[in-house]
């Protein structure tokens, strides 16, 4: 996570560079900053052009921001940039003797309400939330999902499932995973319904009239491309390969190469464009990998990288698994194969 902390006064810059402090060791980016006459002096990053400038280009670029001071000042500086709450970051205010911190923005998919406890517990603060599943202690989807790291594809319909809990209404469960730990009595598994949430690779199965699709980032890509594949080649060979089992390409949480094809431009073009890191290895790395039902092995392969298959060993190596979910097809010099790393539902 990349955060950005400001304060207005010399206590607040103490308390941003405390923050600061707390936030890199448990290995976040952080940087305090300070606005003011004698901002210099307090040991801070002194923010020289207008705050407005300041926030613009720190809304853009963090995943959250927390302002030291006067509430007032917080709201107007963000109010220009304000989206959505799907693209907005977390935005938090603390007053400068740390007495309260207010999660003002992005308070379930930002992340903003358990910064904010993470921050007051930092600061022996108050946290002050006030978004209404966390005030009545009720399940929350869309703060689920960011917790979980599954891809939430309606905000608008979470949104109602979330005034569906808070009228006391259960909404219906489906997941295709094994479920562990309490299930929140505001949800039904299993249950029939017109309104409900599913847990599942495929989102586009509407197990209920109003299905809320959560897909959980599993998903591990082994691709091989000739020299000179385009981006949209590789994602044609991705989404043949993966649609025939109705698997979301929203899943996909990693890509996986030999490294002799970590400079390839398609390659990092698709993999930066589906925000997904590629992970490159070497001959050797590649070498002992094993696969339980064994390998689809090619001579041409093997004369070219020095392993007889490359995109099935590298979705395993990457994943850490020894059984593919999808083995390898080819289309247009792209090779492709999937595996899934270790996942159950958890409440």
């Amino acid at each position: 996570m990349k955060l950005a902390v400001i304060g207005f006064s010399r206590e607040g810059c103490r308390y941003a560079k405390k923050i600061t402090g707390f936030m890199r060791q448990t290995g976040h980016e952080c940087t305090a900053w300070g606005k003011g006459r004698e901002a210099r002096d307090w040991q801070v990053q002194p923010v020289e052009e207008s705050l407005g400038t300041w926030t613009g280009e720190q809304f853009a670029s963090c995943d959250a921001l927390i302002f030291i001071g006067a509430a007032g000042i917080a709201v107007r500086a963000i109010a220009p940039f304000v989206k959505s709450k799907a693209e907005d970051p977390a935005v938090l205010c603390m007053d400068d003797q740390a007495n309260y911190v207010i999660s003002l923005l992005s308070g379930h998919l930002g992340g903003a309400n358990e910064l904010a406890g993470e921050v007051a517990s930092l600061c022996s603060a108050v946290p002050v939330i006030t978004t209404a599943t966390d005030v009545g202690k009720r399940f929350s989807v869309d703060d689920y999902a960011r917790r979980e790291n599954l891809y939430l594809d309606n905000l608008a319909l979470a949104k109602r499932i979330s005034a569906e809990i808070l009228e006391n209404r259960v909404v219906g469960l489906h997941s295709e995973f094994e479920v562990s730990g309490r299930i929140p009595k505001e949800l039904s598994l299993g249950k029939g319904g017109n309104i409900g949430i599913s847990i599942a690779l495929d989102d586009a199965c509407s197990i209920f009239p109003e299905t809320l699709h959560l897909v959980p980032r599993i998903t591990v890509l082994g691709i091989g491309c000739r020299k000179g594949a385009s981006k949209e080649q590789i994602a044609d060979a991705v989404g043949e390969l993966l649609g025939e089992s109705g698997i979301s390409m929203h899943s996909i949480v990693r890509a996986a190469s030999i490294d002799l094809k970590k400079e390839e431009p398609g390659l990092l073009e698709f993999c930066r464009d589906l925000g997904v890191p590629l992970l490159t290895y070497s001959r050797e790395e590649l070498e002992p990998v094993i696969c339980e039902d064994g390998f689809s092995e090619s001579e041409f392969v093997q004369s070219v990288t020095g392993v007889g298959n490359v995109c099935e060993r590298c979705a395993l190596k990457a994943s850490g698994q020894k059984k593919l979910f999808k083995r390898k097809q080819a289309k247009n010099g792209v090779t492709a194969a999937a595996a899934l790393t270790e996942y159950r539902v958890r409440f």
